[in-house]
């Protein structure tokens, strides 16, 4: 009989963690803060590795969630599900030793982060082409090893149920649940009621593609550059689908120009005929800017939260400017793919930034609520 149990076992390994995080921010170890998680970078003593059951000071990844605003959806509520199975043909994925509650422990790669080696300049066609061989290794991963989907999945290859899935979570997870705290901005800086009914309405006609494993978050924080090529890390949105979406999100999220992007579809559709995916490209031409507008339309849900989230308690004219700035963004984007004829200017949602604080900041401020009452953090897709 063991003298630990197996429970016993994790709840000891994650008090040890936990110790190791007091009085963090010394210089102590690396931390990597992102939408959904704070990442710390433990080097593991004997105790801690046996508990864990691996080599004894090794560096791994800590991942404590933050808590979030559903903004993007999560169909395998449990990403070391996915790694189980993504690590055995992704070997460079760093895999999941251990989920201790809510906590995991990850390996680490090293490596830099392409978000500080490049975090907004062109990219090569050399990286481009890496990431047309990681669509194709994981497009490659047999589904039948995937965890179970939910009951209400569209049957494969059905396309346009898959977009209909999404348009659905946007609306019904997104900017309904939403309206009560931000309608009033969603309306002030021009985004339309009815703007996901009208999208699903308007796109219906995609082409039958085989469904596959998507990563959905294929931006420059998540990839890791080292001398052997690229790992794509953070595999908690990853979901199964029609392969057009998954090109969408990278380059929306990358923040290629028009020639990059160019130049990108046309390497991720090399790839996959040269791989024997060629089905995955059927509609490539017609279907893959519908994607792209959907992508800048969903997004102003959660750029706009991000954005007036993003005020201070004591915000400053500064705050507000930058604040709009990033929803002008956001709306410009999404002006064609919404049918807007046009969307307001700069200081009219500089007056709807200010109107919104008033409301949710100061009436907190006055009633001794203070502003952690609005300071939640969004899980959000970043732009």
């Amino acid at each position: 009989m063991p003298l630990v149990s197996h429970g016993e076992r994790w709840s000891l390994a994650q008090r040890g963690l936990d110790r190791k995080l007091r009085g963090w921010g010394e210089g102590r170890g690396a931390v990597f803060k992102g939408h959904h998680n704070t990442n710390y970078v433990l080097r593991v003593g004997v105790v801690l590795a046996v508990l864990i059951g691996v080599v004894p000071f090794v560096r791994l990844k800590y991942r404590v969630p933050l808590k979030t605003v559903e903004v993007v959806p999560r169909i395998w509520p449990r990403e070391a599900d996915v790694l189980e199975v993504v690590c055995r043909y992704l070997r460079e994925v760093p895999r999941c030793f251990a989920v201790l509650g809510d906590r995991s422990v990850h390996g680490y790669r090293r490596g830099k982060a392409l978000s500080v080696r490049n975090p907004d300049g062109g990219i090569d066609k050399k990286m481009m082409g890496e990431f047309a061989a990681f669509f194709v290794r994981t497009a490659e991963v047999p589904a039948h090893e995937l965890p179970r989907l939910p009951e209400d999945w569209p049957a494969g290859g059905d396309s346009n149920g898959f977009l209909h899935w999404l348009i659905d979570f946007t609306e019904q997870r997104v900017h309904l649940p939403n309206r009560a705290r931000f309608g009033d901005l969603f309306d002030a800086v021009g985004i339309p009621r009815d703007a996901m009914p009208k999208f699903k309405r308007d796109h219906h006609d995609l082409s039958f593609r085989p469904f596959v494993l998507l990563h959905t978050d294929v931006h420059r924080a998540n990839v890791v550059v080292r001398r052997s090529g690229i790992a794509v890390i953070d595999w908690e949105l990853a979901t199964y689908g029609d392969p057009l979406h998954e090109l969408a999100t990278h380059i929306v999220r990358m923040g290629y120009t028009d020639p990059e992007q160019n130049q990108m579809i046309s390497l991720w559709a090399q790839a996959m005929e040269a791989a024997g995916l060629g089905k995955l490209t059927e509609g490539l031409n017609e279907d893959l800017n519908t994607y792209l507008q959907f992508e800048y339309s969903q997004s102003v849900f959660p750029d706009v939260m991000r954005a007036a989230l993003s005020l201070p308690a004591d915000a400053g004219e500064q705050h507000f400017r930058a604040a709009a700035g990033r929803v002008s963004k956001a709306m410009d984007l999404a002006r064609k793919p919404l049918g807007l004829d046009e969307v307001p200017g700069f200081e009219r949602i500089v007056e709807a930034l200010r109107a919104w604080y008033a409301e949710f900041v100061m009436s907190a401020a006055a009633t001794d609520a203070g502003p952690g009452t609005r300071a939640e953090p969004l899980a959000v897709i970043p732009s």
